[in-house]
């Protein structure tokens, strides 16, 4: 592992987290290529600023719950290869109802060079101390229709505010969000701007 990444539980005091993409429980069925324990991993600069965001989300009662950091180049050419294949319907409904899985690069909800593989963008939500899960955001990780989009109609006015309040936290932190996914975040510092990593997380 490059010697600025790290692994995001060892700088984050009391984040959570499951990586989905190390799982089967994502988008493509099955463990992604690159992914070969359930960690999350980023760079130091993007562990600084989500200890601050933790640090503010548990000022209003929640913590952060993420699903992915890091992500090496063999997992986005893993998603390429997937998409080009014929369709099984296993994972449309919960993650690409509205669209064909071959439309998920050209609608911008998955990409050829990810920023993820930089190493400072991150997927999360918030969890709620109170209730003891993740916040209601509306739709789940990873679902790739315009109701994930910031501002999206057809969500309720508690999850349009989770929706909120994460993406305050976030840019009060320094990440800018992404506006088909409520869930997604790049540090506007990131280290390594240009730059498209391909290491495992081992």
């Amino acid at each position: 592992m490059n010697d600025d990444f790290v692994y995001l539980d060892e700088l984050v005091t009391g984040i959570r987290w499951d990586a989905k993409y190390a799982t089967p429980d994502n988008f493509t069925g099955k463990p992604v290529d690159g992914y070969l324990v359930n960690r999350i991993v980023g760079t130091k600069a993007l562990c600084t600023a989500l200890g601050r965001a933790e640090e503010e989300a548990a000022s209003v009662g929640f913590g952060l719950f993420v699903w992915d950091g890091y992500r090496p180049q063999r997992a986005v050419d893993c998603f390429r290869h997937w998409s080009e294949q014929p369709e099984d319907g296993r994972t449309k409904q919960r993650h690409y109802p509205n669209i064909d899985r071959s439309e998920l690069f050209d609608k911008g909800y998955v990409a050829a060079k990810s920023g993820h593989s930089r190493g400072s963008t991150v997927d999360l939500t918030l969890y709620s101390f109170a209730a003891g899960e993740n916040a209601r955001m509306g739709g789940g990780y990873d679902l790739m229709d315009p109701i994930s989009h910031h501002g999206a109609r057809g969500i309720t006015l508690i999850e349009a505010g989770n929706r909120e309040r994460l993406c305050s936290i976030m840019e009060n932190c320094g990440f800018a969000r992404y506006a088909c996914e409520w869930w997604h975040y790049t540090l506007k510092s990131e280290p390594y701007s240009d730059v498209y990593f391909d290491f495992p997380i081992t």
